[in-house]
Order: structure tokens, then sequence, then C-alpha cells
């Protein structure tokens, strides 16, 4: 099932790549002709048109184009900078439209839409490079002053001069010798029928051989891979992905271009399918490059917060996956020459807003991550937060939940939790014993000798016990006790095993206070009479209070 959605997907793919070429070959196919050219004028105030739309240099490339294809040989001479009149400004015109269709270069986008041109020479504008025996022939349009009127853009004199030449090294029509006639005369959207039937057959099975190829391929290369390293898994699954072989698409349609000579609409429709290919091509790569990237990081991250982290590195690549789209987005437009900076700005406006009223959502997301990934709090962490003692039973983005001593679930932003100071109870590598065991003060000093000596000999020999850091003294007179404090830390598994030997060890100190003589003492007051020798008076001598 995963395969045939992969299928699917795929196919969709192929076909929107298709559509959105169309519909650009389409567009410039129906760009204005002579009499209804229509360039985007400039920021400042709109320059008269000209009837045949040559105000600019694209109006006339494209206004010449559309007349010559449309045998309007008398409107496509007016795009010309000759003398030439008659049958042979015809012919000339006749040539030219040949040479361009054949072989100038599918960029007509490139070209200015401006009245002044794109200024790189005076009065001049390169519409493209024309590749030739003699060596390349640059094709020029200039602009040519009118009295009373605006001034044109017209195909330059010597540009035209270079025509014939040009007109002779080509061969016309490709397929008409060994093609049906109809394949080659029917023409829908200015474009040939066969050059229709290569785009929708010729396509989908290069494609398909792509397929095939990554099928056979695939196993070879992952037996070399796998011997090689033996932990990845790269080329295991396809050495060839989809997008790799959109991108061979790309490459070979490039290749055809150059081999085969097209009219200039064909030559458009197939480079501007090849750019949609490629760039959504490197779109779907980026993105698949995205997910290996996040399986990679999720495999060597710490076991003990694997839910957490898989959280934020799925935000991550899909916040990247985003970006790699948007910018995909941007790159389409700007090949069509639509200007987003525009929506650019818009968006960076809307951001800084959206991200001031998100700004708390936003300081607990950041605090999240800097929680996961420098793991100072891990699902299973016993700890103190303020007045919080428990588990950590999850860490989330925006929220980490805690089941305290009384088996309640206590919620708290991450933010609030990367302010305070954190007590990690379940981090302690030792715990610490330390009594204060308190004798009553009839204890001798003999008595009190025993009581350290026989507790520190009781540290000392046992095994759970840091012998470095036992520490028996009597340090203090307290108001009721003789007190000897008790210092050591015990090797424990973890709380409980600590219990269990603490309970031992207060067992044996207690033996050991026994044995010598003596006992714990309690909490007392010893009260001294000043006079212990006055006598109360007797009752009889008590003089009677008078009535």
């Amino acid at each position: 099932m995963r395969k045939r959605s992969a299928s699917g997907v795929e196919f969709r793919l192929l076909c929107v790549c298709l559509l959105a070429s169309v519909l650009a070959v389409v567009t410039v196919g129906a760009q204005p002709g002579p009499g209804a050219a229509k360039d985007p004028a400039p920021a400042q105030a709109p320059a008269p048109q000209d009837p045949l739309g040559r105000s600019t240099p694209r109006g006339t490339v494209f206004g010449f184009l559309s007349a010559a294809r449309g045998d309007q040989n008398e409107v496509a001479v007016q795009y010309l900078n000759t003398r030439l009149r008659g049958e042979d400004a015809v012919e000339l015109t006749r040539q030219l439209f040949v040479v361009l269709d054949t072989r100038l270069p599918a960029r007509l986008r490139e070209v200015s839409g401006t009245p002044q041109g794109s200024g790189l020479a005076p009065q001049q504008e390169l519409v493209g490079t024309i590749a030739s025996a003699r060596g390349n022939v640059d094709i020029f349009v200039e602009r040519v002053a009118r009295a009373g009127s605006e001034p044109v853009w017209l195909f330059s004199s010597p540009t035209l001069e270079s025509i014939p030449l040009l007109y002779e090294e080509i061969a016309l029509d490709w397929g008409r010798t060994f093609l049906p006639r109809f394949l080659t005369t029917i023409r829908i959207g200015g474009i040939r029928l066969v050059e229709w039937l290569a785009v929708l057959l010729g396509l989908p099975v290069f494609y398909l051989l792509t397929h095939l190829l990554s099928r056979i391929l695939t196993p070879l290369i992952g037996l070399v891979w796998g011997r090689l390293f033996k932990r990845s898994s790269l080329f295991r699954r396809d050495f060839l992905p989809p997008p790799a072989r959109l991108l061979l698409l790309a490459l070979a349609i490039r290749w055809l271009l150059y081999r085969v000579p097209l009219p200039l609409l064909a030559r458009q429709f197939w480079t501007n399918l090849a750019s949609v290919i490629t760039i959504t091509g490197i779109v779907w790569l980026l993105i698949l490059f995205n997910g290996e990237v996040e399986r990679y990081v999720q495999r060597r991250f710490p076991r003990t917060n694997l839910s957490a982290a898989a959280a934020l590195l799925r935000l991550g690549r899909r916040v990247v996956d985003l970006l790699v789209v948007f910018a995909g987005g941007i790159a389409l437009l700007r090949y069509y020459g639509v200007d987003p900076t525009p929506a650019l700005a818009g968006l960076g406006v809307g951001g800084i807003a959206v991200a001031l009223a998100a700004q708390k959502t936003l300081e607990n997301v950041v605090a999240g991550a800097s929680l996961i990934f420098d793991q100072a709090v891990r699902v299973g962490d016993f700890l103190k937060m303020g007045d919080i003692v428990g588990t950590v039973d999850h860490v989330g983005l925006r929220s980490t939940r805690i089941r305290t001593l009384d088996r309640t679930v206590v919620s708290i932003p991450n933010g609030q939790i990367a302010n305070m100071s954190l007590e990690t109870l379940s981090e302690r590598d030792k715990f610490w014993f330390h009594p204060i065991v308190g004798l009553r003060y009839e204890t001798t000093s003999e008595q009190l000798h025993e009581v350290v000596g026989g507790v520190r000999r009781l540290l000392s020999d046992h095994p759970l016990v840091d012998r470095e850091s036992v520490r028996v003294r009597f340090f203090r007179l307290g108001p009721s006790s003789l007190d000897v404090e008790i210092f050591a830390y015990l090797f424990a598994r973890d709380w409980a095993h600590f219990l269990e030997i603490q309970e031992h060890l207060l067992f044996n100190v207690i033996e050991v206070v026994n044995k010598a003589g003596t006992q714990i003492a309690l909490p007392s007051q010893t009260m001294y009479v000043a006079n212990p020798q006055a006598r109360v008076p007797a009752a009889d001598n008590v003089p009677t209070p008078a009535r």
C-alpha cells in the first residue's frame, strides 16, 4: 500500500509540473500581439503605448513573433529597422522568424519590459545570442526615434544583416520527412501536435524508465554500500528516489534542447517544464533529506527523553519543510517574473504580530527545547522543584508533567522551569547518612568514648559505607543531651535501598549505645531549688484571716 501511495504522489506531482509548464507556455503564446501589446509599466508615470506594442523590447519581440507566426507579413515588417521594401522585406521577415523560432535561446522572460530597456547598452537591448558555424551572433533590438511620436524598439540593422547567413545553416522542421503530415502541421496553442505527443507520452515513459533503473540498481548499490558502511541504511531502500528521478528527467530535457532543433515556442515550453521540474525535485529532495536528518538525530538521542525529542524534532522538521516549500514557491514566482517582495513584507509584519501575540507560548517552546537538549529534566527523574517533589512523567514542548508523592500530576510551564532551581534527587551517586545521637548527661566519659569508637568501627566495617567519608565525633553539649554526630556516605541503588541500609545501621547504633551502658537521652529539664534546707511552715502556725 505504501508503494502504491508513493507512486500516486509521484504521478500527481508530475501532472502538476506538466500543467504549470503548459500554463506558462500558453501564457507566452498568448502574449499581446500587434496592436495589443501591454508590458508592465514602471513605477513612474506610464509612457504612451505604441499600437503595435513596440514601446518596450519585450513587446517588440513578442509582437514580431505573433505577427510572423500568423503570416501577417505586412505587420511583421514594421518591427524591422530596415530599408528593404516589398518582397525583399517579407523574405527577410520570414528568415528572421525562422532563425529566432529555431535558434533563439528560450529566455524571452528575461527581455526587459520597460520603455527604457535594461540600460546595459545605450538605446539597445540584447534579446539573445545564437551560436553558428561562423561564431556567436547577438540579436539586438534598438530604440529608434520617430518624428512627431514616441520612439519605438525595432530589430537592429546589424542583426538583420546577419540573418541570411544564419538562415542557410538551419534545418527546418525536424520530423517532417518521416512523420505523418498531420503530426507536423496541426498546432495546438502554437505548438505542433508531435511535440504535444512527445510531452504527454515521452515524459511518463522516460520517468518509468528511471523508476525501472532504480529498481535494478538499488539491490546492487545497497549490497556494496552495506559492506562498506554497515550501520548506514542509505541507498538500501531506493537508489534513485522520486526527486532524483525528476532531476534526471530535467537534465534529459535540457540535453534534448541542445540536440534537437525545435521551434522557439516548443523550446520555451520545454525550458519552462525543465525549470519547474528542477525546482520541484530540489524542494522534494530537501524535504526527504530533512526527514533523514530527523531520523538520524532521533536514533542518537538518549532514550529517556525520546518522546519529547521526537516531538521537538518533528516540529523543527515541519518548520524547515515549510521554509523549503516557501523558498521553492518564491523561486517559481521569480522565474515567472512575479515580484514577491510586497507579499514578503506583509508576511514579515504579520509574523511580528503573531510573535508578539504568542510570546508566552514561544517562550515555553524555546525553554522546552533547552530542557530537552540540555537534558536538565528527563522522564523518570525524581526531583524537587520549589515546594513540589515528585517524578517527571512527561517532558513536552510547552509544559512538563510531574507526578507527586500524593500521586497527583502537576503541569508546570517550561518557561517557569527554566528559571527555577532544580534539585534532582535521583541523580545522587551516594546517599548521606547523618543522624545526631543524643546521650543522657549521666553518661560517663568512658561510656562516651566507647559509643564513639563502636559507631566508628560499625561504619568502617560495613561494605556499603564509603570509608573515606566516615566521621563520628562528640561535638556538642546539647540542652538535654550529649550529642554525637555521625557522618557517612552510603552506596545504594535508590532511595528505598538507602532506607533499608539506614534502618540496619540505626539498629546497630542503638545496640552500641546499650552495650556501652548508657541510654538515648529524652528531652528533659532539671530544676534546682535555691535553699533546699528551708522548711515549709506547718499548717497550725498559719494565721487565720479575719472574717
